[in-house]
């Protein structure tokens, strides 16, 4: 069944999550202004599923129930199913600035191969109880809060290391009837409003963590969880001209012995695979925040050319305001087209979904969190100082300075003050304010930090095959002198010092007996 907007938020008055936002208690979230924002981006995603113009993108039938579901919940199994989900998170961001509800998708996604993998190497029944709850979330159109980044404590100690174990989130005790687990979530997106959260481990683990290669479902008001939140974007402030209506909240999420039945468990201290599953699940969500922040870069856009012809500028006879339109536009079309090549070279998983590019997505992802204070600049260049200079929104009703004020503050003679008045408002909004700030950080680590998708592109990317090309072309024989520099992690052997042997055809081949020998 789809939902509508409101029927989201009716239900959400199901749930009785204990919240806290701002020190304060919330009774119930559906009805409380500070997260109104945030319900009404998440809203956009099931509005868009019932407009007949957007359904084709935010609807999908999924594969392994044939029934219609809503984009954000459904398995990909196509390179297709790739390219429609990133256009649908650009659709929808576009309109909200973050609709959130992407992180179902790619955390449910990511699952739907971490348990096949599991319980092919270990014998488990993941997989059957992760398609029983699939077809559940889907079925009553839920939106899932991704629990995956941990409080960490000390960053130079591993999860078992920590004086204090609950910075981690982990299994504190197993039981005939599920586990119980404590310990707490850092940054969980949308924490407040969401039905459900998927508890994720966020880093690879040894066997020694094994306690903590914990994930599970977790109603968002079961026993013993507790959200400290901030509020969703800047609701009653008068001069927030986007994020009044749309905003986005994160919470922290404490688990204090929380019950969870085990045909809510999807994994429970399989290390390798929970590995498996952070990185994969890395991967999806990448490649939709490329999605995501291409429809936040469509709003500066449009709003620096809006500001741009209020300003009685004609980027014909400018060249520098088009020429900083034009790097706009490169920066924001450049990571997407980042988000469709991932989309076009997806892989099958050998579970029958699909698998956007690990190089591509992360490589997508790198320059949009690099960049995004350039688009910002950039936003800024176009527009001129009255985003900043401009008197606060009271002034516009203020019978002793308004009609002054109207009267110099025009820009071109065609277009009405207050119209340029609120387009810089905007702006202001997206690029200036406090929450301006709040989601440039978020782009920046969001997803993982820069590092993190440096690590993955060079872990990734076929820098030997390159190199096998220009030792080929040149007749060097580096190989043979033991002078290769490339050891990239998964390149130089099947344990993570030197890759994957090269499959038969396709590269050049390399004389056996000059390559490097690896003890047994």
């Amino acid at each position: 069944m789809l939902m509508s907007a409101e029927g989201f938020r009716d239900s959400l008055r199901a749930y009785r999550p204990r919240v806290f936002v701002n020190g304060r208690r919330v009774e119930c979230v559906a009805d409380e202004p500070l997260l109104a924002p945030g319900i009404n981006a998440v809203g956009i995603t099931y509005d868009y599923a019932l407009r007949a113009d957007t359904a084709p993108l935010l609807t999908a039938v999924q594969g392994t129930s044939g029934k219609r579901v809503n984009r954000m919940l459904h398995i990909n199994t196509s390179n297709d199913d790739l390219l429609t989900k990133l256009e649908a998170v650009r659709l929808v961001c576009r309109e909200s600035g973050c609709a959130q509800r992407y992180l179902s998708h790619d955390a449910l996604n990511a699952l739907y191969q971490a348990t096949q993998r599991t319980d092919a190497a270990h014998g488990t029944e993941y997989h059957a109880r992760f398609l029983a709850y699939l077809h559940e979330v889907q079925d009553r159109d839920l939106t899932l809060g991704v629990a995956m980044t941990d409080a960490k404590g000390d960053r130079s100690l591993r999860p078992g290391a920590q004086a204090n174990r609950d910075v981690y989130v982990h299994i504190a005790e197993r039981r005939a009837d599920g586990i119980v687990l404590r310990g707490t979530k850092a940054i969980v997106t949308g924490a407040p409003y969401m039905h459900e959260f998927l508890v994720m481990p966020c880093r690879t683990m040894t066997a020694e963590d094994r306690d903590f290669a914990v994930c599970c479902a977790v109603p968002v008001d079961a026993a013993g969880v507790t959200i400290v939140a901030r509020p969703a974007g800047r609701p009653g402030e008068a001069a927030a001209k986007f994020s009044g209506k749309y905003g986005q909240s994160t919470g922290v999420v404490m688990f204090d012995n929380v019950f969870v039945p085990w045909n809510r468990v999807f994994l429970a201290g399989e290390h390798e695979e929970g590995g498996f599953l952070t990185t994969s699940y890395a991967t999806h969500h990448r490649h939709s925040c490329i999605g995501a922040r291409a429809g936040f870069g469509d709003l500066l856009i449009g709003a620096g050319a809006m500001m741009v012809q209020a300003n009685g500028l004609d980027v014909d006879r400018h060249a520098h305001v088009r020429d900083a339109l034009v790097e706009l536009i490169k920066i924001v079309e450049g990571f997407f087209a980042c988000g469709v090549a991932a989309s076009v070279y997806g892989t099958r998983d050998p579970g029958g979904s699909h698998m956007p590019d690990t190089v591509f997505s992360n490589i997508g992802k790198l320059l949009l969190a690099t960049q995004i204070y350039e688009m910002h600049k950039l936003a800024h260049y176009v527009s001129g100082g009255l985003i900043v200079a401009l008197p606060g929104p009271d002034e516009d009703h203020n019978p002793e300075t308004a009609a002054s004020l109207s009267a110099v503050l025009m820009g071109r003679q065609d277009i009405p003050t207050a119209q340029r008045l609120e387009v810089a408002r905007f702006i202001e909004d997206l690029t200036v304010s406090g929450q301006a700030g709040w989601m440039s950080t978020i782009s920046l680590h969001g997803g993982g930090s820069p590092e993190a998708m440096k690590r993955e592109i060079w872990r990734n990317y076929p820098v030997l095959e390159k190199q096998q090309v220009v030792e080929r072309l040149l007749d060097r024989g580096v190989l043979a002198a033991g002078q290769r520099s490339s050891r990239q992690p998964g390149r130089c052997c099947d344990m993570g010092c030197v890759g994957p042997k090269v499959a038969e055809e396709g590269l050049p081949k390399v004389a056996e007996e000059a390559l490097p020998k690896v003890a047994e």
